[in-house]
């Protein structure tokens, strides 16, 4: 099987994960995702992990090792992005 593409990665996630943002990088090796997603409120770290792996399935199962994510609720993601908006130069 030919190492995926992140854009591959990306929809993969996307179509077993409803997601507001969803932003995957990688070079077909090592990938790392950014996904916010409503379906992680009031789950752990750990949790919100397995879904993701859920949503990819056995598509990945060989690469998954290479995946590094960070899941975030719309509202930690909001928090987070919120302060990098306010900057005035």
């Amino acid at each position: 099987m030919a190492d995926p593409t992140s854009a591959e990665v990306q929809r993969y996630i996307a179509q077993g994960l409803a997601c507001e943002h969803l932003e995957v990088e990688g070079d077909g090796r090592h990938f790392f995702a950014t996904i916010v997603s409503p379906e992680f409120e009031g789950v752990t770290r750990v949790m919100r992990h397995q879904r993701v792996y859920e949503a990819l399935g056995d598509r990945m199962r060989e690469q998954i090792h290479a995946l590094s994510m960070k899941t975030l609720t719309p509202a930690e993601w909001a928090s987070q992005a919120a302060p990098a908006a306010t900057h005035h130069h």
